[in-house]
């Protein structure tokens, strides 16, 4: 009888303090928002840039190192699909910026580690 009430007692302290493990999931909707988000930063900080004076090149560097700088540590870095990513950026400046010139070759510097 000792040996049940133990054997229940045990039993119910594991299933109470066991912590369950869940795999990374993440939607397409998330990634979706999170290119979404990565374009609009990359969008506004080059046509900010080029509004100041700046030239092209200055303000896709900038673009760039900034844009690098601020999501270089997500975890969804691994998962992004940069042709996707890189196409929306083109798409962003055509729309927000009026800028119709720009090439997808110019955002190969756009990685995250």
């Amino acid at each position: 009888m000792i040996i049940r009430v133990f054997a229940i007692f045990i039993f119910t302290l594991l299933i109470l303090f066991s912590s369950p493990v869940y795999s990374l999931d993440t939607s397409s909707k998330t990634l979706e928002k999170y290119t979404k988000k990565i374009s609009n930063k990359f969008t506004r900080t080059y046509c900010n840039t080029t509004k100041f004076g700046i030239s092209y090149e200055g303000a896709l560097a900038f673009a760039i190192g900034e844009t690098n700088k601020e999501f270089k540590n997500n975890k969804l870095n691994s998962l992004i699909d940069y042709s996707l990513l890189k196409n929306s950026i083109v798409n962003d400046l055509e729309n927000n910026c009026q800028v119709y010139d720009f090439e997808i070759s110019n955002l190969e510097n756009l990685k995250f580690n």
